[in-house]
């Protein structure tokens, strides 16, 4: 199953967001700072997040840039390579990151770090942990963005222009990195690599990243994750266009097709509770912000109606509910299954965003 869409623009209201933590410029480190925060300075007050690797997949960032997404200006903060040394992994930005970020208005700072410490493994293995990042660079990154008045898209294009002088700056730091832990790298020859695509422009940069992201969409695609606990084995691989002919190759966990209804099904698992956790929910409402905005949709070449649907399951739920068929009964639903008041709260905080997105959400047993 293959589907394309394409999306001219976003239009979402978040409600599940938590209140951000405002810090200021005052003695600033991006390195003691919260994973997502609000910066003032000057007259100015940005919304932050920072990720700890380049890798969308490998520490759930999606939450931490949803928490910030109700703000105006919004900033995210991307390592542009993390190697962990030779016997860990390395993982580098790619293309489809910054061009997602640019779809949700967000300027994005390709960023790299300066200094490490040395970790031993339980066994015996010697990795780079508590990376921190250039926190002056950061900051000069960070001060020229109220002065930039024109979107996070050009911004971001920008950006990744000058990506080739931030992959030098990660491999003279690397290098002392290296020399004062004692930590071992992985072949400077794989950055070499990314640096040979950079230097010959951002078109190369774009298909190499999109060759790596269709190559892990076909991984994806005959995978299930321990976080997905699926009804069906309807995987699908959708291929989205933005209205510059940006590509994002995602896959989505579950499809079910009703005469020409197609939903498009994002599922989150929990094995020890009713509810998954609020951050991989807020990492599957990422997912529904592009499928709530997806126009001109095909499935094999035929024109199709989107639904999106959020599936939360576990073992634990002993009765479904379904957004669309029976709100009243989330009282009911929710006595039934004990829930506290806190999570009783944050699902009609969900259930309100769904409606006011126009998507769904379904809680059934696993």
């Amino acid at each position: 199953m293959e589907i394309k869409a394409t999306i001219t623009g976003i239009e979402y209201q978040p409600k599940l967001h938590t209140e951000l933590k405002e810090i200021s410029m005052d003695d600033f480190d991006i390195n003691n700072a919260p994973s997502n925060f609000l910066l003032k300075f000057d007259k100015n007050k940005l919304a932050i997040s920072k990720w700890v690797s380049p890798k969308r997949t490998r520490s759930y960032p999606y939450e931490r840039v949803y928490n910030t997404l109700s703000t105006t200006k919004k900033i995210t903060i991307i390592p542009v390579v993390k190697d962990e040394g030779k016997t860990g992994d390395r993982d580098f930005i790619q293309w489809d990151t910054i061009a997602l970020m640019s779809l949700l208005d967000i300027y994005v700072i390709p960023a790299y770090y300066n200094d490490a410490d040395k970790r031993i493994t339980s066994k015996g293995k010697a990795k780079i942990t508590s990376q921190k990042f250039d926190n002056q660079y950061i900051i000069q990154k960070i001060k020229e963005i109220p002065n930039y008045h024109s979107s996070a898209l050009h911004w971001n294009l920008k950006q990744a222009k000058n990506l080739e002088e931030i992959v030098e700056k990660v491999k003279t730091n690397y290098a002392k990195i290296a020399a004062k832990t004692g930590v071992e790298l992985k072949s400077e020859q794989g950055i070499d690599n990314f640096l040979i695509r950079l230097q010959n422009g951002v078109d190369e940069f774009m298909k190499f990243s999109r060759t790596k992201a269709q190559k892990a969409q076909s991984r994806e695609f005959v995978t299930t994750q321990p976080k997905e606990a699926l009804s069906t084995s309807s995987k699908a691989k959708i291929t989205i266009k933005n209205y510059l002919g940006g590509l994002y190759y995602f896959t989505v966990d579950e499809i079910e097709k009703s005469k020409n209804i197609l939903q498009l099904i994002e599922a989150k698992h929990s094995k020890s509770s009713i509810l998954p956790s609020k951050g991989d929910i807020k990492d599957g409402l990422i997912k529904m912000i592009l499928y709530t905005n997806l126009e001109d949709v095909h499935l094999n070449e035929k024109p199709v109606i989107v639904e999106p649907v959020l599936k939360l399951t576990s073992m634990k739920v002993k009765s479904t509910f379904d957004s669309r068929k029976n709100k009243p009964k989330l009282v009911s639903w929710c006595e039934t299954h004990d829930l506290k008041t806190s999570q009783v709260t944050f699902l009609n905080q969900l259930i309100s965003e769904a409606v006011e997105n126009g998507f769904s959400v379904i809680i059934e047993q696993a």
